[in-house]
């Protein structure tokens, strides 16, 4: 059985802050992980190729056999077809960047050591057949279109749990699907413009509106009363409240609160605080700039609506204002009135009052009893992920530096 191995390249710097602590394979966009997708696309197991401080947790893999897939790429049907005809030595491009190749496990070897793994045929793959990740905002740009691959695929030929008798559906029903355990009470639910997809064991709460596409994760729960927009993602075990308009959440995550989130990507493990409330457009209506860790300065994204990045495991406290395209990243803990500045480093203490660091220490005794919470533990592994980004982000980190030179 041929072995999938999803390898990151120059664009998981363009994906940062979300590919601090994990590979690109491992973000969710649509309902399922990429992982995930290409474990049901094409059957065969996966493991990843990524940074060599985030191998001991995510390994590679190998076998006689083995399909490189780059991580950013998601699958769709034209682009599974072309990789199911693949053979041995064979290369899918998109202009310079790898797509796909088929590997020997000795070429593989190579390919670990980053050394010469021989010539390959090169076949060139045309972008419109690719659902592909560029920039961190294009998590929230494509999750329509990844949403609605993704319901396809989970609900191909299964039927769906009952909907209570309490709920109104507007537009066709059959895009309306609850897994078991799935509970929806005195909610509308819009499906016009999109599915509306209810996980395993989650919950919709009394008074929802909700228009699709909109996917939720097992164990997730939609509080009373929300508002919610296309396309939207809630990962496994988050809580979600207030008036959501194309966000996703990977998972772990909570917004429990009132308050707007729009055009936004929302880490594992956050927290929003009640009455948060993100830009997602200026007032000039002008294109917005985001900061881009690869190019290091804030750079024109093409969105005129582009709300708030937030890595993992980061927080906000009650009232938050945050400006168009604001990047915050791992660990940061944000507070106070004012607008915080539209960068965040990792590891960020304060808001716009004043910005001190978040010690590693702290920051991981506030992660494991977040973690706790849902019977889960930090691990050594996971630890030493930290303290690697830790000191790799400190260089974002200004007051650090001026500190030292004191």
């Amino acid at each position: 059985m041929p072995n999938v191995i999803l390898f990151d390249n120059e664009v998981r710097d363009q994906l940062l802050p979300f590919t601090w602590l994990k590979p690109m394979g491992e973000l969710r966009v649509g309902i399922l992980t990429i992982r995930e997708k290409w474990e049901r696309m094409l059957g065969y197991p996966v493991s990843f190729l990524t940074q060599e401080y985030l191998s001991g947790k995510y390994a590679t893999t190998y076998s006689e056999v083995n399909i490189l897939i780059n991580g950013s790429v998601m699958p769709t049907p034209e682009l599974v077809g072309l990789i199911r005809q693949m053979t041995m030595n064979e290369a899918l491009l998109l202009g310079d960047e790898l797509i796909a190749a088929m590997l020997s496990g000795e070429q593989v070897a190579s390919m670990v050591k980053d050394e010469d793994f021989g010539e390959l045929r090169v076949f060139p793959v045309e972008e419109k057949i690719l659902l592909k990740l560029s920039k961190a905002y294009d998590i929230f740009r494509l999750n329509d279109r990844a949403l609605e691959l993704d319901f396809a695929l989970l609900t191909h030929n299964r039927v769906s749990a009952p909907l209570s008798a309490t709920n109104r559906v507007v537009g066709p029903a059959d895009r309306v699907f609850l897994e078991e355990g799935a509970r929806v009470e005195c909610s509308v639910l819009n499906t016009e413009r999109g599915p509306v997809y209810i996980g395993k064991d989650s919950l919709v709460m009394e008074g929802c509106l909700i228009r699709g596409g909109f996917a939720m994760g097992e164990h997730s729960v939609l509080k009373m009363g929300a508002k919610i927009y296309g396309a939207t993602t809630l990962g496994p075990y988050c809580k979600v409240g207030g008036e959501v308009n194309n966000v996703v959440f990977q998972g772990y995550s909570n917004k429990g609160h009132e308050g707007y989130l729009g055009n936004s990507v929302i880490g594992e493990w956050c927290n929003i605080g009640a009455d948060t409330n993100a830009s997602n457009l200026k007032n000039t209506y002008d294109e917005v700039r985001v900061w881009n860790y690869a190019e290091q300065r804030f750079s024109p994204s093409g969105l005129q609506f582009c709300g708030l990045l937030m890595g993992d495991h980061s927080k906000c406290g009650i009232n938050t204002m945050f400006n168009t395209g604001t990047v915050v990243g791992v660990s940061a803990n944000i507070f106070g009135a004012g607008f915080p500045r539209q960068f965040i480093p990792s590891f960020s203490w304060g808001g716009a009052q004043g910005i001190s660091t978040f010690q590693v220490e702290k920051a991981m005794d506030a992660i494991n009893r977040v973690m706790e919470r849902r019977n889960l533990a930090l691990s050594v592994q996971e630890r030493l992920i930290l303290l690697h980004v830790f000191e790799e982000s400190a260089q974002y980190r200004p007051w650090d530096k001026k500190k030292s030179a004191s």
